[in-house]
């Protein structure tokens, strides 16, 4: 006679813990990238989105999303700052090609270039880099109109010459039309503190309660395999 002994046991509930338990903490980071993003100028609160059969194919199953409300404003009196009271993102030129940003903090470079803080160009809606014809006297010889046309004040003549307009586009790359630009101003984050501390608080405690599970199922696959081995 043969005695065949074993244990059977459902790993999928472990399995199914470790996901849950991962799904959470990627939560969790989302929730602490907006709120240290608060006080960045043009940050955009990401929004989480959790697919279906989360619980099969875990972290896998999140993605994220971006709240392009508009942000708070806030008054500077830097000619050269801009923010944008509608939807829509200023185009730049980087190394990495042209990207999108509603980052409006610009300089300007000692040929009359206007670059951000990064030292990358500004895109006309033409497609080329804003380059004033002159170097104003003052900055606050610069003007720009709701539309983002760039004017600079010709202190000869006392008449401003067109430099070109700001290229302010959708996410998808298509002409804002009344891009609202807002000389003067910085952009701050549209993140909702209050907002994120509440939907913080949910992530520990169900990362709390997958953890518990995980432990009672885990001792009590261990109680059975010690308790196996010793008859």
């Amino acid at each position: 006679m043969t005695i065949i002994g074993g244990i059977n046991y459902d790993e999928r509930g472990i399995v199914q813990n470790i996901r849950a338990m991962r799904m959470q903490t990627m939560l969790m980071s989302i929730t602490n990238d907006n709120v240290t993003g608060f006080d960045k100028v043009g940050y955009q609160r990401k929004i989480p989105v959790v697919s279906s059969f989360a619980e099969f194919i875990g972290e896998g199953a999140i993605s994220t999303t971006t709240d392009d409300t508009v942000g708070r404003l806030g008054l500077t009196q830097n000619p050269l700052d801009f923010a944008l009271a509608d939807k829509g993102y200023f185009q730049i030129l980087t190394k990495d090609g042209v990207k999108l940003t509603r980052d409006g903090r610009f300089k300007l470079l000692g040929g009359g270039e206007l670059v951000n803080l990064e030292g990358d160009k500004v895109l006309s809606n033409m497609g080329v880099p804003i380059v004033l014809p002159f170097v104003p006297e003052k900055i606050d010889d610069v003007s720009v109109d709701l539309n983002g046309t760039i004017r600079v004040l010709d202190n000869k003549s006392r008449k401003f010459v067109t430099a070109g307009v700001m290229s302010v586009v959708t996410p998808d790359g298509a002409a804002v039309l009344n891009p609202n630009v807002r000389q003067g101003y910085q952009e701050y984050s549209n993140v909702n503190l209050q907002s994120e501390f509440m939907q913080a608080m949910q992530y520990p405690k169900t990362f709390e309660a997958n953890r518990q599970l995980y432990m009672i199922q885990n001792s009590n696959l261990q109680r059975a395999i010690s308790s196996l081995g010793s008859n």
